[in-house]
């Protein structure tokens, strides 16, 4: 059995935090004092995880974590989120921070029987200009997450909790937000079907979390180019279908052709349309661009496709630009006649990709500083950590 536990009262969700960065969890954490209750329940509280009780969310440095060799990992931090709802409350009202550990769930639970959950990603990164951080457009991840609630049955947080929720994760976990330029602190916040249910129905209650990792690059070729390979037999998602939302059903499919396709030595794998075979949709974790002269393409979200954030704030800054985007059905010739393909995401950001593989034979697309999906990183990342002014209002200062 898993226990999420809080050592002590945190703070409330209808409370507005009373300080800023430089009072640490002080402006986070409460006291037992006042008659205080944690909102979680006891059943979760009958053991502590077994973290370092210190209060460390003042230091700087994230442990000895070697900020220049960061790759795409787990490292546990200090503290995570925790927001729990019943069918009967109709809605979430208030969470609280607890120590970063394991949780319990009903072996009847919604989420193990049925996959009745939700995730999304995000990511903090240190100010350019001083002290804080900064969040990219996470307004767009609480619209997805309600978006994809409806279709799973499921409550979701306000807008409003949702941000406020990653604020508070930032800031308690603070000390793991890597330097300038050496990363960020990635955010994971869940939505999971937690009540117990035996037949197939929607739980009976919910459980909202978020926690943090220090990361770096996703693909293990770091900002290097990557090489991919076309599926045809296994299919990411199909019409009528949940490809459309950041549902945790979607993931765990893709694994036996990505797997496959990384014994080979593709990075990812690249999957078609499930009625025509002929149509791009997008990788396993990624969505995909293509360009060709003055013209980007990129697939449209029509139900199949995840509507991506990265993607969504690329097709902007690539009209910008000066190109002409379109958002439409992408084929395979369209694919293997671009001059260059460049994949975007939370996680990967803006990967450039050199070759592709389908049907035994590979094509080569043009890579290096001189091409649009270098330009587009930087811009991309200049608003992302404060190096350029954000004209488009898309950051959100955390202090």
């Amino acid at each position: 059995m898993a226990v999420l536990s809080s050592a002590r009262r945190l703070l409330p969700w209808g409370r507005a935090p009373a300080g800023g960065v430089s009072g640490g969890l002080r402006a986070l954490l409460g006291t037992d004092g006042g008659g205080g209750r944690s909102l979680l329940p006891s059943r979760w509280k009958s053991s502590q995880p077994q973290l370092d009780p210190v209060d460390r969310s003042d230091e700087e440095g994230g442990g000895d974590i070697d900020w220049d060799n960061l790759g795409f990992g787990l490292t546990p931090t200090d503290y995570m989120y925790v927001m729990r709802c019943s069918q009967e409350e109709g809605g979430f009202s208030r969470g609280e921070l607890a120590r970063y550990g394991n949780i319990e769930l009903s072996p009847s639970s919604g989420v193990l029987n049925y996959g009745q959950g939700l995730f999304e990603g995000l990511k903090a990164y240190r100010r350019a200009d001083g002290p804080g951080y900064m969040l990219f457009r996470p307004e767009e991840n609480a619209r997805r997450m309600q978006h994809g609630a409806g279709r799973m049955c499921m409550p979701a947080p306000s807008v409003e909790q949702f941000v406020h929720a990653v604020k508070q994760t930032v800031l308690a976990n603070r000390r793991w937000v890597p330097p300038q330029g050496k990363g960020a602190l990635y955010l994971r916040p869940l939505l999971i079907g937690s009540g117990a249910i035996l037949g197939l129905a929607p739980a009976p209650e919910y459980t909202f979390m978020i926690y943090a990792a220090p990361v770096g690059t996703y693909f293990k070729e770091g900002m290097a180019a990557i090489n991919l390979l076309v599926e045809e037999e296994i299919h990411r998602a199909m019409p009528g279908g949940t490809g459309g939302v950041k549902t945790i059903s979607n993931y765990a499919p893709v694994l036996k052709a990505q797997m496959d396709a990384r014994s080979k030595g593709f990075a990812d794998v690249l999957y078609l349309d499930s009625v025509h075979k002929r149509y791009v949709e997008e990788a396993s974790s990624c969505n995909l661009f293509v360009v060709k002269g003055g013209t980007v393409a990129t697939p449209a979200t029509e139900g199949t496709i995840l509507p991506g954030v990265t993607r969504r704030s690329i097709i902007e800054l690539a009209r910008d630009s000066g190109y002409q985007v379109e958002e439409r059905l992408v084929s395979i010739h369209d694919l293997v006649s671009a001059d260059e393909v460049f994949c975007t995401g939370t996680a990967v950001g803006v990967t450039p990709v050199s070759t592709i593989t389908y049907q035994g034979t590979r094509y080569e697309f043009r890579t290096g500083e001189d091409t649009l999906s270098k330009k587009l990183y930087t811009a991309l990342t200049s608003i992302q950590m404060g190096l350029a002014e954000d004209k488009k209002g898309w950051t959100v200062a955390v202090d």
